[in-house]
């Protein structure tokens, strides 16, 4: 507990401490809570006297006068509790306990800023504040919260507050150098974009384009969307155009995702890759966007479900797995590199391109990998174009009529501006 050495230093947490209750009071007073015939106990002056009261008992905790301290703060929260009981004994009042409980939250917030925890504190009193101010929002995605999605939401918590911190940090199991913590934070991680793919999919609805269907998709895996795409080609051989653009946009999404999850990684290495890819991100932004102006006045109402099939937002399994395949790319990296050097890095960086571009760039892009951001950086371009030439092969080998005319055309355009981004980068990198 941080004990007070100064006034100045006792003035800054009663001023946190009493914010804390004018951000609060202010929301209350702006929604309307406040006045009118069914006004609640508490406006913004209120709420400044709640929070100094919590700030008060702090102070007097961290200074050791517990007894004090205790009564202060029970009396502030005291005076939430009468509130709400008076209220709800009110004929024909609705029973909304909303800025009673947020009053026993700036008691209890305005305490620990007295204690010494400011950061902590006013994190907390921002995000109350918005949680009151975002009501009709919140309720509004609670109705548009489905069974499945609610459910991924509590597992994401419980791997990421419980499962995490139980774990070891590792190394383990010799050469091998397993991190079970680094390879469960890959796992959340992953399954984090899932979701936000899984999400962006709902919000735009069943009735999008397959352009968008299929990059939205993207977000998850342009591999399986390819598959996917290549398959309904063969049952609505009259869309197959439209389905082709969506596998041109799912590849394309796939770069922005590489580059994002090696930025978090090791920014060295995504600037460099960025040299190496943007030729096959201008190719395949030009073909969505020609294929959009195109057809931009044609609606396709068939094309409810389509796209990569989620069992769960999450999609946990598919996670592990590639965190599994992360740890298996990376100690082959580690072997061939210390036996060959960076020329047997890229045939390998090529294989693993084949069966998951994600795992290679988680791989590549952690620093303890021994290679040079450059290396790293070619390896991931040409596990791209390896991936890119699989999908080629998946659209003409399963794929039929104009789907596959199509895709493989634009998917070709797009190997041949990765090999283009790789050549450059020879001078630019």
């Amino acid at each position: 507990m941080p004990a007070v050495t100064t006034e100045v230093g006792a003035t800054v947490r009663l001023a946190i401490a009493a914010l804390i209750g004018v951000g609060v009071g202010l929301e209350r007073e702006w929604s309307g809570h406040a006045s009118g015939p069914n006004a609640r106990f508490a406006g913004l002056r209120t709420f400044l006297l709640l929070g100094i009261v919590g700030g008060v008992a702090g102070l007097l905790l961290s200074m050791g006068s517990l007894a004090a301290g205790s009564v202060a703060m029970a009396g502030g929260m005291a005076l939430g509790v009468a509130a709400y009981i008076a209220t709800v004994r009110r004929p024909n009042t609705e029973i909304d306990g909303t800025t009673e409980t947020a009053a026993l939250a700036v008691v209890a917030l305005g305490a620990l800023a007295g204690i010494g925890w400011l950061a902590l504190a006013a994190g907390a009193g921002s995000v109350i504040v918005l949680a009151l101010s975002e009501k009709t929002r919140l309720h509004w995605l609670v109705r548009r919260l489905s069974e499945s999605e609610l459910r991924a939401a509590l597992q994401f918590a419980v791997l990421a507050l419980v499962v995490l911190p139980l774990l070891p940090a590792g190394p383990m199991a010799g050469p091998l150098a397993i991190r079970p913590r680094a390879l469960w934070t890959i796992v959340l991680f992953f399954s984090a974009l899932n979701f936000a793919g899984f999400a962006a999919r709902r919000a735009v609805g069943p009735t999008v384009g397959y352009a968008v269907a299929g990059m939205l998709g993207g977000l998850v895996s342009s591999t399986g969307v390819t598959l996917d795409f290549s398959r309904t080609s063969r049952r609505e051989p009259a869309l197959g155009a439209a389905l082709a653009h969506g596998v041109i946009g799912a590849c394309t999404v796939l770069i922005p995702r590489v580059l994002v999850v090696s930025a978090v990684l090791n920014i060295d290495v995504a600037l460099r890759l960025v040299w190496m890819v943007w030729p096959v991100a201008l190719c395949g932004a030009t073909l969505v966007f020609i294929a959009w102006r195109r057809n931009r006045g044609a609606t396709h109402t068939e094309e409810q479900g389509v796209g990569q099939a989620v069992e769960s937002p999450l999609r946990l399994r598919a996670a592990i797995q590639m965190a599994l395949a992360f740890q298996v790319a990376l100690t082959l990296i580690r072997l061939v590199s210390d036996r060959w050097g960076a020329i047997g890095i890229y045939p390998t960086a090529a294989a693993l391109g084949l069966t998951d571009v994600d795992a290679l760039t988680v791989s590549m892009s952690r620093v303890d990998t021994g290679v040079t951001p450059t290396v790293a950086a070619q390896a991931i371009a040409i596990g791209i174009m390896a991936n890119t030439l699989l999908k080629l092969g998946l659209a003409a080998g399963v794929g039929v009529g104009s789907f596959r005319s199509v895709a493989t055309r634009g998917l070709a355009a797009m190997v041949a501006a990765s090999a283009a981004g790789l050549a450059l980068s020879i001078w630019y990198v």
